[in-house]
């Protein structure tokens, strides 16, 4: 038993306990409040306090328990909502305050798929839990070896042994440090598209399953409504959802509206296959340090499964507030705008833990990580964001005055970036949709050329440009209004599926090609410019299927 010698916030330094060793866990005062070595000088050791330490004095006990931070992984946790350390907020007594224990006492049905006397390697599945949420919850075994017991089917407790393999006994739930990735045979090379539901993502900046995505953008520019579109209806199995020092209100929107959404994959409700980390601004500071570390500790639980995870965090930039609050407490020299030296080696060992991979048992499954950066004042160049862009293949850069004409998703296209965009086309020819590269290509060269001349309209004048140019104005228009814009509110449009994006695309890019083909046969600008394009920019959003959003093609008052 240690003693603290100084408490400074979450900094706790304990002594007498010469035994510590880096990141062990330890139990802090009277009330075992939880802490992590993070630094050991003699017998004197710097404790991060994961819990408010209001009441901690000089004197008070210490306790070392011999074991990292570790996360309780079990089939708990699809459809539940967990504080930064796993520990449960559903079954809390107050709204958002952390149980001490998961919850042992509940029973789930287990089914076997071995018998005793079977080899198994690790990671084999032992049994399915059919009760915990919408996905097929495999018991995995934990090391290769001989089953000397299994249980049969039925009820079972979370903590009470349903195999035994080589003498060690096997239950539904167990610990893994959340620092401390998880093994796996090989990472895969081949890149797999992960479908959004988002246009301007799938269409101009497509992400792969195991990939990286940073989403940075000012305050306003809508970051939280662009993760939370993409968690409700992105084609990945599980989605863990990472509220890392965000407002309280918006946490409690997105738990409310995953309950209410139906799951178009199973029919079930949408929060049945999504975790929920909740470490809201008011709640302990340096849980959010912890807490990004424990989402994708679960990620690489399912992956382990062979399912597609995906991760999203928000924000990052929180968590580097945490980091440098600490760092500062702790008297470490500081770096640029005061963040701590290893700022930029703990993104990428972060950023890292994504991938797509074939697990020890043989599975394909993947962890996508997504993560919001929220800069101060909109500084693109502050540290977080510059060390986080040299790290994820894919960048969404929100941009402000997209945000304030009412351009939702606020993405750049100009100022955003899709490191496997290439790899993906190549995926998309060999499944049977050759032309998707080029169509990409296209409409990002559309973009790009009516960009150029909107600047050069605000001098001159748009009346004073070649009606060439003034059509590519127009292709511009439409291709924001009519693809690129998308409603989170709509009935309709808040989901895009791919065969519904290629079909408003071409619409789109069909229409811009006759108006370039009748300014080319003398047709004036003007003349282009009165017609009515109202039925294609309307497609998106009273058109359900597809042959009525082709059709809008043809009702347009044709230039020709």
């Amino acid at each position: 038993m240690g003693v603290l010698t100084r408490v400074s916030g979450p900094l706790v330094e304990v002594a007498g306990l010469p035994d510590l060793a880096m990141f062990e866990l330890v139990g802090l005062g009277s009330a075992r409040v939880p802490g992590e070595v993070v630094e050991i000088q003699g017998d004197r050791a710097t404790v991060q306090a994961y819990e408010y330490t209001g009441g901690l004095c000089p004197g008070d006990p210490a306790v070392g328990y011999g074991e990292p931070l570790s996360a309780a992984l079990g089939p708990h946790l699809l459809g539940g909502v967990f504080d930064g350390l796993l520990r449960p907020l559903t079954a809390a007594d107050v709204w958002l305050t952390s149980a001490r224990t998961p919850p042992d006492a509940q029973e789930w049905r287990f089914t076997p798929l071995v018998a005793a006397g079977d080899e198994v390697t690790a990671e084999a599945p032992l049994g399915v839990v059919d009760t915990a949420g919408a996905l097929s919850y495999l018991l995995l075994a934990p090391s290769a070896g001989r089953i000397g017991e299994i249980r049969p089917a039925g009820s079972v407790g979370s903590r009470e042994p349903v195999a035994r393999i080589d003498g060690c006994d096997v239950t539904l739930t167990y610990r893994w440090p959340v620092r401390r990735p998880m093994p796996y045979r090989e990472r895969l090379e081949e890149v797999v598209p992960l479908v959004t539901g988002q246009r301007v993502v799938d269409l101009l900046l497509p992400v792969s399953r195991g990939g990286t995505v940073a989403v940075p953008g000012g305050f306003g520019t809508g970051k939280t409504v662009l993760l939370q579109q993409i968690a409700k209806w992105c084609d990945a199995d599980v989605v863990v959802y990472v509220g890392c020092g965000e407002r309280g209100n918006e946490m409690a929107e997105v738990i409310a509206d995953l309950a209410e959404l139906a799951d178009p994959r199973t029919g079930g409700r949408l929060a049945d296959r999504t975790v929920v980390i909740a470490n809201t601004s008011n709640m302990p500071m340096m849980a959010r340090e912890a807490s990004i570390y424990t989402g994708v500790t679960v990620a690489e639980h399912f992956r382990a499964m062979g399912y597609d995870a995906v991760v999203i965090a928000d924000s990052t930039s929180r968590w580097a507030e945490a980091r440098r609050e600490f760092a500062s407490r702790s008297g470490a020299m500081p770096a640029e705008e005061g963040y701590p030296a290893d700022l930029a080696s703990a993104l990428a060992a972060f950023y890292e833990r994504a991938g797509r991979v074939t697990t020890l048992a043989g599975r394909t499954g993947s962890v996508t990580v997504i993560g919001a950066v929220s800069p101060p004042g909109g500084d693109m160049t502050e540290p977080v964001t510059a060390h986080t862009q040299r790290f994820v293949r894919c960048l969404w850069s929100l941009d402000r005055d997209l945000a304030y004409a009412r351009h939702y998703p606020a993405v750049s296209w100009s100022a955003s970036f899709a490191r496997d965009a290439g790899a993906i086309a190549d995926w998309y020819a060999r499944n049977g949709r050759p032309g998707w590269g080029e169509r990409r290509a296209k409409v990002a060269s559309l973009l790009a050329e009516a960009d150029r001349l909107a600047m050069l309209a605000e001098l001159v004048g748009a009346a004073a440009l070649p009606a060439r140019e003034r059509v590519a104005l127009l292709a511009g228009r439409l291709l924001r209004e009519g693809v690129l814009q998308q409603s989170a509110l709509s009935l309709i449009d808040a989901f895009c599926d791919a065969e519904r994006t290629i079909a408003l695309t071409d619409t789109v890019l069909d229409v811009i090609g006759r108006c370039e083909d009748s300014v080319a046969r003398g047709t004036s600008a003007e003349r282009i410019e009165e017609c009515d394009f109202s039925p294609i920019l309307r497609a998106k959003e009273d058109a359900a299927d597809l042959e009525t959003v082709r059709a809008r093609a043809e009702v347009v008052p044709g230039a020709a």
